[in-house]
């Protein structure tokens, strides 16, 4: 979960982002792909990767700008590693 520093999680909204959307954001702006792609990546089809894109643009522009919590649907083990980069997750 990301949220506001200083706020108590109990105090505060909370936008649940799917590992789908979090696996769209990935790869558009962390991997730079083209949405065809990352469609292909992702196994759906160029717009359906667009409207997963939109939607999880649209929670994380509102979780900043309105200051609610984000917070990331767990899913299956394996789909979590699917997420995982060369990197790992969570190692800037």
């Amino acid at each position: 979960m990301f949220k506001p520093q200083g706020i108590p999680t109990t105090q505060l909204w909370k936008i649940d982002l799917g590992l789908d959307e979090l696996e769209a954001l990935r790869l558009a702006d962390v991997l730079d792909l083209p949405q065809l792609e990352a469609a292909v990546r992702m196994d759906v089809s160029q717009p359906t990767y667009n409207r997963i894109l939109k939607s999880a643009r649209g929670k994380v522009a509102r979780a900043i700008v309105e200051g609610c919590a984000l917070r990331i649907q767990k899913g299956e083990q394996n789909e979590a590693i699917q997420l995982s980069s060369e990197r790992g997750v969570g190692q800037c």
